[in-house]
């Protein structure tokens, strides 16, 4: 059981793998430009695991910010986990000794393959195991990639310019992913547009905040509607149940 939950997590975290890596080399190398060698990379990926705000934290270390400083950004960039991580709730509630790791590893892209609805366990402990799986091999890419990228900086010549897209592409890429492999294209819809609105209202510089509370109360009452109508269509095929099963019983008489 258990070689069967490891490989199930393996193939669902391989999307991520090649991702990861590149993803996580680029910090690495960034890290060893800035004069930080490989323990440094590698200890910002394992505690730390923040990817955008570990590219982020390389000039927050070079330019010396303060406490406060580092604090703020953090949240300001980090700020979207609040509001995604609430739909995973109920997912994680009963996930035990797992619960304290799958909460500091939901990152956005495990957090993308984690909510698609297609969980190959029906049982609790092998989901919750499941779960696990998959977030220890997504921060193991990105640790394997940081260690790479600061090895690499150091013997070969590498230009930074435009380094820092890689983290909106991979975000791009995930975007595209979700919306190939589902027909229900409302909730990618609505952030699309919350994010547009707020951007054009707040500015570029402050939008961030604002569209993800936007997100989040919009894809709220979205999912109240959907709830109610999801209760009704069960109970509409419930009753449908117990008619067939009723018109069995009298055929059977």
């Amino acid at each position: 059981m258990m070689k069967q939950t490891v490989k199930q997590a393996f193939l669902k975290s391989v999307p991520v793998m090649a991702g990861y890596i590149v993803l996580g080399t680029g910090f690495g190398i960034l890290m060893r430009n800035a004069g930080y060698g490989v323990a440094w990379a590698a200890a910002m990926s394992i505690f730390m695991y923040a990817g955008s705000m570990q590219y982020v934290g390389v000039g927050l270390l070079t330019g010396g910010a303060s406490v406060i400083t580092a604090i703020l950004t953090t949240v300001m960039v980090n700020a979207r986990h609040l509001f995604y991580s609430i739909s995973m709730i109920g997912r994680y509630k009963d996930a035990g000794r797992y619960k304290p790791y799958l909460i500091f590893a939901l990152t956005d892209e495990t957090y993308s393959l984690l909510s698609d609805g297609e969980d190959p366990f029906k049982n609790e402990e092998a989901l919750n195991n499941y779960r696990f799986w998959v977030s220890l091999f997504d921060q193991s890419y990105w640790v394997t990639g940081s260690v790479l990228g600061s090895l690499l900086g150091a013997v070969i010549p590498f230009s930074t310019k435009g380094i820092e897209f890689s983290m909106t592409a991979l975000f791009i890429a995930s975007f595209t992913e979700q919306w190939l492999t589902t027909r229900d294209h409302l909730p990618a819809l609505t952030g699309l547009l919350s994010t547009l609105v707020c951007l054009v209202l707040f500015g570029a510089e402050r939008f961030l905040i604002p569209a993800m509370l936007l997100i989040t109360l919009s894809l709220t009452l979205v999912r109240g509607k959907y709830g109610e109508h999801a209760q009704a269509h069960g109970n509409r095929e419930e009753k449908s149940g117990e008619n067939e099963e009723n018109s069995r019983k009298e055929v059977g008489q």
